[in-house]
């Protein structure tokens, strides 16, 4: 009887450990679920033309959902959702400008850093803002619970820091004088500036220079590892250079140049 039950306690002992393997889970239903932007260029938006998900992250979503060898299933999160989304299994791993901050990794565990960006202002161009100190008494949007904020806050301690549930909201107030700067990540500033038609520009100084990774839920250590792995092969391979380029490169209208490769995350945690 005591051999009976001590079977029954290491059965459902093993079940729960399988259960708490997602990347085993993924394979199991060949499906990886990754959570993108859905309405920020050229992160991740909707095609106009097909209605569905496209830009970089989702490109890389789909890369990595190749190197497991299952099918990608594409969920759109906002800001404020990516953690919450990833550490409640609603999504497996979340690619959406999602930069490393010792504060998130206490919530969930994130992957090399695929690409670093600056964050930068914007500011209107007829205005007298140029450096960080023009901005001393004023208000500067951002989007809410993004690491823009999280930086305006730390460097702009004497500019009110105003924010907004997305980009084009943020970006609106800039544009109707309810703020005097916008912080966001490059990528999605350039693209709100060339849509200014010249009357919006970049400040001088830029709030920091964020390592941006992919989020996996808190102790997934063999689904981190995949993701670390892909990552690493797509460099190598120059194919993650090609997604860049896509999205980002000469030929679009960012033109920025990819300045730093995939870096380990334990670069960043010991700085």
């Amino acid at each position: 009887m005591k051999r009976l039950i001590s079977a029954i306690l290491f059965g459902l002992l093993m079940a729960g450990t399988a259960s708490a393997d997602q990347l085993a889970d993924i394979k199991a239903r060949n499906t990886l679920v990754c959570g993108v932007f859905g309405d920020l260029v050229p992160l991740g938006f909707e095609d106009p033309a097909t209605r569905k998900p496209v830009g970089f992250d989702v490109d890389i979503c789909s890369e990595i959902a190749g190197s497991l060898g299952v099918k990608l299933q594409i969920s759109t999160v906002s800001v404020a959702a990516r953690i919450p989304a990833v550490s409640a299994g609603r999504v497996d791993v979340v690619a959406a400008a999602l930069g490393y901050t010792p504060e998130r990794a206490k919530q969930i565990d994130f992957s090399s850093a695929y690409y670093q960006t600056p964050i930068p202002v914007l500011v209107k161009k007829d205005g007298p803002y140029r450096t960080f100190a023009d901005l001393r008494g004023k208000k500067v949007s951002a989007i809410r619970a993004s690491t823009p904020e999280l930086f305006a806050r730390q460097t702009l301690k004497n500019t009110e820091i105003i924010t907004f549930d997305d980009g084009p909201a943020a970006y609106l107030a800039l544009q109707q004088n309810k703020v005097q700067g916008m912080a966001i990540s490059q990528g999605a500033a350039v693209g709100f500036r060339n849509r200014s038609e010249g009357s919006i520009v970049f400040m001088n100084e830029v709030l920091h220079w964020e390592p941006e990774c992919i989020g996996v839920k808190k102790g997934e250590t063999a689904l981190l590892e995949a993701v670390n792995r892909a990552l690493d092969k797509l460099e190598s391979s120059g194919r993650l250079q090609q997604i860049w380029d896509k999205w980002f490169g000469p030929e679009t209208e960012y033109k920025l140049t990819r300045e730093r490769k995939v870096t380990s995350l334990a670069q960043f945690q010991s700085e």
